[in-house]
């Protein structure tokens, strides 16, 4: 008797849910609508899509080749840096909650995330660490603070810095021109 009780519940509780959802499409598509347009963190970093460059001090291409690409239904921006070769990397930038994170897929073998600090430059994000996997500890040697400054539409540059035992030991620093 138990059994086809709960089977009976469970079968209502379907039919109300899937009756309401089929009652009020609109509010449904109204709500992705509003959240679609409504400008979000992410965006400032989804205008980046495209082919960059490195360059030089006196504004040479070096060769260097970086590439953003929106993915995941507009969810997440890829960030690959030197593809196809030794050293290459993969960011992913994304939304946790309402804070804009990554997370760095290194040449390191670590993936450190991090979320952005607050916002006092438009033209500036400022990253820092909040964990990561394939790190025993903070000590360990990893990428810790990123940097992107935009300089204008077409530049940017990106700042990483690489922490060990708690101290900076190596800051890469990329100027970068769109392709």
């Amino acid at each position: 008797m138990r059994r086809p009780m709960i089977l009976f519940c469970i079968v209502t509780l379907a039919g109300v849910a899937a009756a309401r959802a089929a009652g009020n499409p609109e509010a449904g598509a109204a709500a992705a609508a509003a959240k679609a347009a409504a400008p979000g963190k992410l965006d400032i970093i989804k205008k980046l899509a495209g082919d960059w460059v490195e360059v030089g001090e006196d504004g040479t291409p070096t060769g260097k080749e970086v590439s953003y690409r929106v993915t995941a239904g507009g969810s997440a921006v890829e960030e690959t840096l030197f593809a196809g070769t030794d050293h290459e990397m993969i960011t992913v930038y994304y939304l946790d909650g309402g804070d804009l994170a990554l997370t760095h897929y290194c040449v390191l073998g670590n993936q450190p995330h991090m979320k952005a600090e607050k916002q006092t430059d438009p033209r500036k994000l400022v990253f820092k660490c909040a964990g990561g996997t394939n790190l025993k500890s903070e000590n360990d040697e990893h990428m810790h603070r990123a940097t992107i400054v935009w300089q204008d539409d077409g530049h940017i540059r990106s700042e990483w810095q690489e922490f060990k035992d708690g101290k900076n030991v190596m800051t890469a620093a990329f100027n970068l021109a769109r392709k």
